[in-house]
C-alpha cells in the first residue's frame, strides 16, 4: 500500500497531510506497533517514510479501537471451551465499521488486523458510505456438531452484541461463518436487544432480512471485474480460457458458476487437503456435486466422484495444469514467489484476487515484473461481496426485499464504478493494482480531513 501511493507523499502541497493520514490508518489504537512488511518496504526512499512513521507513533491521534473477549462455549459432551474472541473496529471515516467474521484456528489479532486494514479501502471503493473492520474467533468449526456451533455463536454473540449496531458496526460471514452461523448469532443478538429487522448483521437469510444474491455477490463480482480488466486491457473475454479457483467456500462456488456461464474452462477448485482438478473444464453436473458436497453434506472435496484430485497440492503447485487467468479465492498468502513464477512461465496473463491477500509479498513482486499479466487486489476483485453486504444494509433501512435481478444489476454497475475509480487512479502509468491503492486511499484521506480527524 505505502509502495503504491508514495507519490501522494512527495506532493509538495499535500504530502505531509498524506504521510499523517496513512499513519493515522495503520493501527486501529494507540497501543500497539505500525504493521508494515520490511520486505516490501526495503527501498531508500520509502524506508525514510517508516522511520516517519515510527518516530511520530507517540504524537498520533488514534481514536479507532480494537475489542478482545473470552468465548465460553459447551460441547456434546457437557465438557466446557474457553476461545477468544476479537472485533477490529479499524475505521469509520466514510460510516459504520463493516467488515466480516472469521472462525478458523489460525485467527488472531494479527490476521484480523491485516484484514481489516485491506478492508477500510475495499469498503472505499464500493462508493457505498461504510467505514473498515473485521472481526472473528479461533474457534475451530471443523467436526463440530450443529448444537456445538449453535452454541458457540450464541455465547460469541453475547459478547459481541454490545460493541455493534446498525449504525455503529455490522459484521458480516468470513471463513468458517455463513448463513448458518450468521443465523444462530442472529438469532441470539434478537434475544438479548429486543430489536428486530436490524441491519446489524449481513449475510442473513432472506427470511429474515438477508438480501437475494448475497452468497453469489463475491464470487460474481471477481469474475464481472476480471471481465472489465480483459476486455479493457487484453481486448480479449473469458470465453474459452483456462481458469484455474482455488478454494471450494462460497467465493469459489460462485466465481465458478460464473465463469462457466461465460464460457470459460474452470480447470481447478481446492481445500486444505488438496486439488481438484478438470482437465476439460468443470461441467454443470460437476459444479452440482460441488455444491452438494460442502453446502449439503459438509465433506472434502476427496469424496467426490468428479474430476482428478490431487492430495498435497493447490492450484499454483500442478505443474501440467494449463491456466490463463487465475482467481484465488481460498484464504491469504496461498500464492507465494514459486507459485506465482509457476504461474507466469504458464503465460498466465491475469490474478484477480478473491481472497483477501492470497498472494504473498514475494509473489506479487514475481507477477509485477511480468508487465503484461494484469493483477487485481482483492480490495477491488472481491468487492462485490461487501457491497451486496452494504445493500442489504440499505435493504434492512427501508423494510423492503429487492428481486435478485435489480440486485444483480447493482452489482454489475457497482464492479464497473470500481474499475473506473482504479484506471482513473492509474493514470497513463500506473498499473491497475497502484491505481486500486490511490484511489482507496484519496477517498478515505480526504474523510479524514474534512472531518477534522487529520489536519
Amino acid at each position: 500500500m505505502a509502495l503504491s501511493i508514495e507519490p501522494l507523499f512527495n506532493d509538495p502541497v499535500n504530502g505531509d497531510f498524506y504521510k499523517k493520514a496513512f499513519l493515522y490508518l495503520t493501527e486501529p489504537g494507540k497501543s500497539a506497533f505500525c504493521m508494515l512488511s520490511f520486505d516490501c518496504l526495503c527501498k531508500p526512499d520509502v524506508l525514510s517514510f517508516i522511520l516517519f512513521i515510527f518516530h511520530n507513533l507517540d504524537n498520533a491521534h488514534l481514536s479507532e479501537r480494537m475489542v478482545s473477549f473470552h468465548v465460553p462455549w459447551e460441547d456434546d459432551n457437557g465438557e466446557q471451551h474457553v476461545n477468544r474472541g476479537w472485533r477490529v473496529e479499524f475505521s469509520s471515516a466514510l460510516g459504520p465499521y463493516k467488515g466480516g467474521l472469521r472462525f478458523h484456528p489460525t485467527v488472531n489479532d494479527g490476521i484480523l488486523k491485516f484484514l481489516g486494514f485491506e478492508q477500510i479501502f475495499k469498503n472505499a471503493l464500493t462508493g457505498l458510505p461504510l467505514g473498515g473492520g473485521k472481526g472473528g474467533s479461533d474457534f475451530d468449526p471443523k467436526g463440530r456438531s450443529d448444537g456445538e456451533i449453535r452454541r458457540f455463536c450464541e455465547s460469541f454473540m453475547t459478547q459481541l452484541n454490545r460493541y455493534i449496531g446498525s449504525s455503529t458496526d455490522i459484521p458480516a460471514g468470513d471463513i468458517g461463518v455463513g448463513g448458518r452461523e450468521i443465523g444462530y448469532m442472529y438469532g441470539q443478538y434478537k434475544r438479548l436487544t429486543n430489536l428486530h429487522g436490524e441491519g446489524v448483521l449481513t449475510g442473513k437469510s432472506p427470511l429474515f432480512g438477508g438480501i437475494k444474491l448475497r452468497p453469489e455477490a463475491t464470487g460474481f463480482g471477481a469474475v464481472y471485474m476480471a471481465q472489465h480488466a480483459i476486455e479493457d486491457k487484453l481486448k480479449s473475454t473469458l470465453k474459452g480460457s483456462h481458469c484455474a479457483v482455488s478454494g471450494s467456500g462460497n467465493v469459489a462456488q460462485y466465481a465458478s458458476r460464473m465463469l462457466i456461464n461465460l464460457g470459460a474452462k474452470v480447470v481447478s477448485v481446492s481445500d486444505s487437503n488438496g486439488c481438484l482438478v478438470f482437465r476439460d473444464g468443470m461441467t454443470n453436473e460437476d459444479w452440482d456435486q460441488l455444491i452438494e458436497a460442502k453446502q449439503v453434506k459438509r465433506t472434502r472435496l476427496s469424496s467426490l466422484s468428479c474430476g482428478e484430485y490431487i492430495p498435497g497440492h493447490s492450484p499454483w503447485t500442478v505443474d501440467d495444469l494449463p491456466i490463463d487467468y487465475a482467481f484465488p479465492c481460498a484464504t491469504q498468502n496461498e500464492i507465494d514467489s514459486d507459485g506465482a513464477s509457476l504461474l507466469m512461465s504458464k503465460g498466465c496473463k491475469g490474478v484477480f484476487e478473491g481472497a483477501n491477500l492470497p498472494v504473498t509479498a514475494k509473489g506479487q513482486e514475481v507477477i509485477r515484473e511480468n508487465q503484461k499479466a494484469l493483477y487485481i487486489p482483492g480490495k477491488a476483485a472481491n468487492a462485490g461481496g461487501v457491497g451486496v453486504s452494504g445493500l442489504e444494509m440499505s435493504q434492512n433501512a427501508g423494510k423492503t426485499y429487492w428481486a435478485k435481478e435489480k440486485v444483480d444489476v447493482m452489482l454489475k454497475d457497482m464492479m464497473a464504478g470500481v474499475y473506473k475509480q482504479m484506471k482513473d487512479g492509474a493514470g497513463e502509468d500506473g498499473s491497475l493494482e497502484e491505481g486500486c491503492n490511490r484511489a482507496g486511499f484519496l477517498k478515505v484521506a480526504h474523510a479524514l480531513k474534512e472531518l477534522g480527524w487529520v489536519y
